[in-house]
């Protein structure tokens, strides 16, 4: 096995696929109790994080360690909590992440400045939104900002249940416990449509660890940062990064295609689907969508040789 290069203060890019290439985060549920779990242990193991950024079906994060085994510490401890409260979730029993995640050590200010452009502008590749900045998973709008995708929550003014919502999440940090889907699901049953934006939006300032003063300081500031990833997706040669399909955007329109017309009330069920019945939902969505094959069956978490064998 290929040893991983490790310095103390070099900044490491890391990148952690799902097991089969499926999608690791269907909702926003799950964003958060990976988020919140992830900062957890970046706390507990002293982990800098400059950068993190979850994409439907891998994350990227720009971190610093002071030991080598305290990244590979921190990186056992979240994703095997993630995998496990997301198989409870769904009733199933299946791996969630490689075995191992993808590292590569950058040196020097212009190479930390392009990988920080390039976990920053994931989302941009993948045509889920124009901007960097707009996308609620890699975190860069929290940088000047404490809701930056909802009306600013003020609390004396706030409905009953959110009041309730807000004082559970506090106390659940507080007690250093990371969110789980029932939880969640809990509470933003009892919220309406504004009020989830708001307390997303105050699940990730609550949590939060990112580094944004360090990370901007590479870029001369916070504005600069965004100037340089509107004018450059940057470039990563050391971690190879394969692409499925033009955008990632129909990860979200397959589920909601899936709740409307009733084959599913919650999208995790069809993790625990067996082969037969994901087969039939492959044929369905390859006839109702534009969606490229592979991307239906990274969906619905179909063998490789599952996809060969329904698509031809």
């Amino acid at each position: 096995m290929k040893r991983r290069p490790f310095h103390n203060g070099v900044l490491n890019h890391c990148y952690q696929r799902s097991a089969d290439g499926g999608v690791l985060f269907y909702t926003y549920g799950d964003h958060l109790v990976y988020f919140t779990k992830y900062c957890l242990s970046a706390r507990k193991y002293g982990i800098q994080v400059l950068a993190l950024c979850q994409m439907p079906d891998h994350t990227h994060d720009a971190i610093q360690a002071r030991r080598k085994e305290d990244l590979a510490l921190f990186k056992q401890e979240t994703n095997s909590w993630y995998a496990r409260k997301l198989n409870d979730f769904a009733g199933t029993a299946a791996p969630v992440f490689e075995s191992a995640f993808g590292s590569a050590q950058k040196w020097g200010d212009k190479k930390i400045r392009t990988n920080l452009i390039y976990v920053g502008n994931n989302p941009v590749e993948r045509k889920l939104v124009c901007k960097a900045e707009e996308y609620r998973w890699n975190y860069l709008a929290h940088g000047t900002s404490d809701h930056p995708f909802s009306e600013k929550l003020v609390i004396r003014n706030a409905g009953w249940a959110m009041r309730k919502a807000v004082k559970e999440i506090r106390s659940t940090f507080e007690e250093g416990l990371p969110l789980n889907h029932q939880m969640l699901g809990r509470l933003f049953q009892t919220l309406n449509a504004q009020e989830c934006q708001q307390l997303t939006d105050f699940i990730i300032k609550t949590y939060n660890v990112i580094d944004y003063e360090t990370a901007a300081g590479y870029f001369g500031g916070y504005d600069n940062m965004l100037i340089a990833m509107h004018a450059s997706t940057g470039s990563e040669y050391d971690i190879k990064e394969t692409f499925t399909g033009k955008s990632d955007i129909c990860y979200t329109r397959m589920s909601r295609m899936l709740q409307q017309s009733g084959k599913v009330k919650d999208i995790h069920e069809i993790l625990s689907w067996t082969q037969d019945a994901k087969t039939d939902c492959f044929m369905y969505l390859l006839q109702k969508t534009d969606t490229p094959p592979e991307q239906i069956a990274k969906f619905l978490h179909l063998s490789r040789e599952m996809q060969i064998t329904n698509y031809h």
